[in-house]
């Protein structure tokens, strides 16, 4: 295929950027090290009134390496990750990447098929969870190769009297009490570290043959892939992100980190980061307007990476005004298309800069972005980033499609994944030449600014989020009245899509949208269940029968559209 591209979209690089950077060869963990070293007492974490410095971090994140050797893990293991944003989440990160393992991020959403699923695939040994999530852990484990689960509680890192009250208000809110049986196959976190030794281990890493991390996406054809990353890829994408926010001042921020850490996007952009640059991570496990606004105001945070989710609570939040957000520097924007009068809206509130961007699991996650400080453009996901090439590849043919015309978007740089876990042919389908192909249909402008015009096929993206309709689509087909199904996403002024769901019964069958919401509700996370559900007499197909989910989507924006037209002529 062709490799060539024309980087027109250098022209826009702000004088401060570099189109091309050295990058240190060294472990992704070395840099937690480093800012220890360097900034011994300076702020590492601020977690619901408890504070860390660089030095008790790495001394903790010692321990639990030390500790993970000690049960037997060894360089190239598999080590899960249940975790809410937390202390916890950081150390238990750095940790095994300390001792050599391979991190396996678990979203704590997921119910028991998909935990049990993505734990056979990594073939993970050790998984560090919740206390809340423990159930759905312990229910699966003798299916999978773990050996232990080492389970940690949200009041573990808490202060006194928040470690005491925070159980009672946890059951009151959530109507949850976990009890959990420790034995020597379940092991109480706190008590497990505090057996640690701070002693550095020895493990060499080759930063660009050895995996850092698993991390899992959905597919639209099949289940979750494991996308191998290398410690060089998440480096190196960190480093690009610190080069795009060229007046980051290391030592000096104060990066919100609300984003999930078990989502790449998360993981890079703010805790990765943080860690490298030495900054404050300012964690909250999860959103809530009113204290996201606290949190700014309070702890004066700089950095804020987000959703447009996010953006749009807090400007809608009726008290807004009350707040001080004038420490706002700049937000970086992803997982879903940011509309124009968030950007506005919220620039004009903090004083701050809001631009979209664009990545992937597969890249890290990001390839391109709107410059900062420079000129952007709405509606667009930006330029490459330093070291990134991207190019649409014509569908007409073997090359790429010049300024305009629409293709599939493809990337090439040291941040693209090396492939997926235990699946050549995907990876060789999707890796040519050294170019990813993203599944994103796009085009490029004159100026080298790139467009998204279809998310990767069917894709959904509701609250940041990535929903796969097949895979809700294959659970809704288990249910006994249900004949044919398809799922789609329709628009929502606040998640950005939501989950519509299109069911043909069988013949004399009976259900209703709550006991399908009920039935869903069992097998797959919250975010994926679908929020509407319609019942038809048949589904649009093509000739050999392949339900036609574009003419779904056609027909709900037609309708959308006609609703619109509607409530303007009265």
């Amino acid at each position: 295929m062709q490799t060539e591209t024309n980087p027109v979209w250098l022209e826009s690089y702000p004088d401060e950027i570099s189109a091309s950077m050295t990058y240190e060869e060294r472990s992704l963990h070395s840099y937690l090290k480093e800012s220890a070293e360097n900034y011994p007492d300076k702020q590492a974490l601020h977690f619901m009134g408890t504070t860390m410095s660089y030095k008790t971090v790495y001394s903790y994140s010692l321990k639990v390496a030390n500790q993970l050797q000690a049960e037997g893990i060894q360089k190239g293991d598999r080590v899960a990750l249940m975790l809410a944003n937390s202390p916890q989440s950081v150390i238990c990160y750095y940790g095994a990447l300390l001792a050599g393992a391979i991190v396996v991020q678990t979203n704590p959403l997921y119910v028991e098929r998909e935990v049990e699923h993505q734990l056979m695939d990594s073939g993970a040994k050790i998984m560090i969870c919740l206390d809340l999530v423990f159930p759905r852990v312990d229910a699966v484990r003798q299916n999978t190769q773990l050996e232990k689960v080492i389970v940690t509680s949200i009041k573990d890192f808490l202060p006194f009297p928040k470690n005491i009250l925070y159980p009672l208000v946890q059951k009151k809110n959530s109507g949850i009490k976990v009890d959990v049986s420790y034995d020597s196959q379940t092991v109480h976190f706190k008590t497990w570290l505090e057996q640690g030794s701070e002693k550095e281990p020895e493990v060499a890493v080759n930063p660009k043959e050895d995996l850092a991390l698993l991390q899992y996406t959905g597919g639209t054809t099949g289940p979750a892939k494991g996308v191998m990353l290398t410690h060089y890829n998440l480096v190196v994408n960190t480093l690009q992100s610190r080069a795009w926010m060229y007046k980051m001042e290391k030592g000096n921020e104060r990066i919100l980190a609300v984003l999930p850490f078990f989502h790449v996007y998360g993981m890079t952009a703010a805790m990765n980061i943080a860690i490298m640059y030495a900054s404050s991570l300012i964690i909250l496990p999860k959103f809530e307007p009113k204290q996201v606004l606290k949190t700014i105001q309070k702890q004066k945070v700089t950095l804020f990476p987000g959703a447009p989710t996010m953006y749009i609570g807090l400007i809608h939040d009726p008290d807004i005004d009350k707040y001080d957000l004038s420490s706002i520097k700049a937000c970086l924007s992803g997982s879903a298309p940011l509309p124009k009068e968030v950007q506005d809206t919220f620039e004009k509130i903090t004083g701050g800069k809001l631009v979209e961007g664009y990545g992937l699991t597969e890249t890290s996650p990001v390839a391109a972005a709107n410059p900062i400080w420079a000129k952007s453009k709405t509606g667009s996901i930006g330029i490459p980033w330093p070291d990134t090439e991207m190019a649409i590849y014509s569908s007409e043919g073997e090359g790429f499609a010049p300024a305009g015309e629409i293709g599939e978007i493809v990337i090439k740089g040291p941040q693209v994944m090396q492939g997926y876990w235990n699946r050549p042919e995907e990876t060789q389908a999707t890796l040519k030449d050294g170019w990813f192909f993203s599944g994103d249909m796009g085009y490029m402008d004159e100026d080298g600014f790139f467009y998204i015009v279809d998310r990767k096929k069917d894709m959904i993206i509701a609250g940041g989020f990535n929903i796969y309709p097949r895979e809700i689509e294959e659970v809704l087909y288990e249910h006994e009245s249900i004949q044919e199904a398809a799922v789609i996403g329709v628009p929502d002024p606040y998640r950005g899509e939501t989950v519509k769901a299109f069911i043909v019964l069988k013949d004399g069958a009976a259900t209703t949208e709550k006991e399908i919401e009920d039935f869903c509700r069992k097998q797959l996370a919250a975010f994926k269940v679908p929020k509407q559900v319609e019942f038809r007499e048949e589904l649009p197909k093509t000739m050999v029968g392949k339900v036609l989910r574009r003419v779904l989507v056609e027909e709900e924006e037609a309708k959308a559209f006609a609703n619109a037209q509607e409530k303007e002529g009265s």
